[in-house]
């Protein structure tokens, strides 16, 4: 038998019975007649809460006063999917929701930038701008259903747009300011938005980047668009010809409005990293995202009033809309304009020390980067307020997770989650309830029937099958933009299996319960009929200091044949000498074993991620498999499209060579 894997953090009876899961699961448990164990045992909840899907949406939505007292036949009155129907008849309104968890003696938001100061931004500041611009929007002529984009950094006024254009059911969209003119287009020309809130421009890095000829590029290829409202950041005395002023159209501050929403009107339009083509403007409803979001942040994060949470993210990810909706919980959000590891690479946990950071949210990559540095953040900062830190983006090596513990703070709680832009929120991730082992992610989340299945849609444990979900979530998307009939929804989550979502990720799942990630199943590695995740081999060739950043494809031959490349950006000074090579190739055997082993190891000037840091494994392994590059990558969603190029020419380079 295995030696089972040491747990990282434990939690004692005690701390189990402060978090906000186990009091809701008391509270269900003497409302049903039901017993979860003392302390609460998570796995007995989950069993349940998938079990009794309906039971579980329509305790949440009374615990948590969303929506008391809905019969139950009238929470999930149709399960199919797509197409389930939650909450027939009954009204949200997400704004509304967010000002009914203010908690006048802590702030809303927390605001920084590289270049300012943390301030505090009360409860009532935010409620009265929200009313000013929602008022401001109605003056415009925007009527429910309207869409509202927003070309905006991770600024407080993303926040106002988003909740003012929330509360009249104007539907909201935004993109990063860093992304470049086509690839907004190619995002909000889909949705013919009524209004955009443009900024003039960023910081990044300590660096200015003017992003007024994109602004004006926008403007005239939006032909709906009939206001632009226009943020000074860099410029505040340069507005656009006929755009109105950020500070006019928040000027008259008042209560919001809010419009009573059926559960399923449309929030936001979000999108698909549009890496291979036109991205995919995914619909997610009021009442699917607050009640999702109560579950994730509050259960799952034990995130509530009182605490401050932070997450890492653009307003292009869906981290952004993720984090925001802690003020669902009454949580303060802290707002950070910025780059991730600006002025040194301990960035983030020099923020949490200066917020008073209870949860920090970041990217698998950056702690990795941080474990590289070879610093020691719990030495260099006051952390005593943080309790718990959260990792998304990629799957998090066990590395990771041993650093995080030696060199940050021995007793927080670390969570990988699992999850997408798909869904807003996770299927897999972390628990308060259950202990932390290197490597692992916890738990499937509550009500999420996650399962891993072979090729013939057969459950399995303890080997690798693809991550679905076999019970509808009431944040599943209502609709892709744009798509008559649902063919492309049908055609990205419901095939192979009909009813069935399929996500895309492999999944493992161990006896003990816990989860693996190891890669998308779309870029799976498959030598001699063996299946196998990339994760693994990035776990191990990471953990090598000479290497910044690596992809690995799995190139599938005219002849029949199969090539497995392994691409590495090494850091400056380096090498890839025989000696690194062979280094590498050892790592790779030992960590993961010898079929791991790439067939070549190339050396690069970088590795072309998405815009929210996934390696483009898929693009980069058509252009080797002859794919006409304009067809297999789109470069405007690529995080530095310059280096798709150098790709390019190794493909043409290799096709060309005998």
């Amino acid at each position: 038998m295995s030696e089972l894997p040491q747990a990282l953090w434990t939690p004692t009876p005690e701390s189990v019975r402060r978090t906000r899961i186990a009091a809701f699961a008391s509270w269900v448990a003497r409302r049903r007649g039901l017993d979860f164990g003392d302390p609460t045992d998570y796995d007995a909840l989950w069993r349940w809460s998938v079990e009794h899907i309906d039971q579980f949406w329509s305790d949440l939505a009374d615990w948590t006063g969303v929506l008391p007292g809905v019969p139950e036949d009238r929470v999930l009155p149709d399960r199919s999917m797509p197409g389930a129907v939650w909450f027939p008849g009954t009204t949200v309104n997400y704004a509304e929701q967010v000002f009914r968890a203010a908690v006048e003696d802590n702030p809303a938001l927390v605001v920084v930038a590289e270049d300012t100061d943390p301030l505090e931004v009360s409860w009532a500041s935010l409620r009265a701008q929200v009313g000013a611009f929602a008022a401001t929007l109605r003056r415009l002529g925007v009527q429910r259903g309207d869409r509202v984009a927003g070309y905006l950094p991770n600024v407080p006024e993303a926040v106002v747009a988003f909740l003012g254009a929330a509360s009249i059911g104007a539907v909201w969209s935004s993109c990063a300011p860093d992304f470049g003119t086509r690839a907004v287009l190619d995002r909000f020309a889909q949705i013919e938005p009524t209004v955009l809130v443009a900024v003039d421009g960023y910081r990044f890095g300590g660096k200015d980047h003017d992003r007024r000829d994109v602004v004006a590029e926008l403007r005239a290829a939006l032909p709906t668009v009939r206001t632009t409202i226009a943020l000074p950041r860099l410029f505040p005395d340069d507005v656009p010809d006929g755009a109105l002023p950020w500070a006019e159209a928040v000027a008259d501050e008042q209560d919001p409005e809010f419009e009573a929403l059926p559960f399923d009107h449309p929030l936001w339009i979000v999108y698909s990293s549009g890496t291979t083509g036109l991205p995919k403007g995914i619909v997610h409803g009021h009442g699917g995202v607050v009640l999702e979001q109560r579950k994730q942040l509050a259960l799952h994060l034990d995130v509530g009033a009182g605490d401050r949470l932070f997450w890492y993210a653009s307003t292009a990810w869906i981290m952004w809309n993720i984090a925001t909706s802690a003020l669902l919980t009454g949580a303060t959000v802290i707002v950070y304009d910025g780059a991730p590891a600006y002025p040194s690479v301990d960035a983030q946990f020099a923020l949490a020390a200066r917020t008073g950071m209870t949860y920090l949210g970041t990217s698998a990559g950056y702690l990795t980067a941080c474990e590289k540095a070879g610093i020691r953040p719990g030495e260099a900062h006051d952390l005593s307020a943080l309790r718990a830190i959260g990792a998304t983006g990629s799957p998090l090596p066990a590395s990771a997770y041993l650093w995080v513990y030696d060199a940050v703070k021995p007793d927080v709680l670390l969570g990988s989650l699992s999850g997408g832009t798909d869904v807003a929120t996770g299927f897999i991730g972390s628990s308060p309830l259950l202990p932390v082992t290197a490597g692992e992610l916890q738990r499937p989340m509550l009500a999420v029937a996650a399962a891993s299945w072979n090729e013939d849609g057969e459950p399995v444990i303890g080997e690798l099958g693809e991550l679905v979900v076999t019970e509808p979530m009431p944040s599943m998307p209502l609709y892709f933009w744009n798509d008559p009939g649902g063919t492309r929804y049908r055609e990205s989550y419901f095939e192979p299996w009909p009813g069935v979502w399929r996500h895309g990720d492999w999944l493992e799942i161990t006896e003990r319960g816990t989860c693996l990630i190891t890669g998308r199943s779309d870029s799976t590695l498959n030598r001699g009929g063996v299946r196998m995740g990339t994760a693994d081999i990035y776990a191990a060739v990471e953990s090598i200091p000479a290497v910044l950043d690596c992809v690995v494809l799995g190139v599938e031959q005219p002849d029949g044949g199969y090539w497995m490349p392994l691409f590495v950006q090494l850091a400056p000074g380096e090498e890839l000498s025989d000696e690194l090579r062979a280094q590498l190739k050892a790592a790779i055997r030992e960590q993961a074993s010898p079929r791991h082993v790439p067939d070549e190891i190339i050396a690069v000037p970088g590795v072309p991620h998405t815009r929210t840091g996934k390696r483009l494994e898929v693009p980069l392994k058509k252009l080797f498999q002859g794919v006409d590059p304009g067809k297999a990558v789109n470069t405007g969603a690529v995080d530095d499209a310059s280096l798709v190029d150098h790709y390019i020419a190794l493909a043409r380079q290799r096709s060309a060579s005998p």
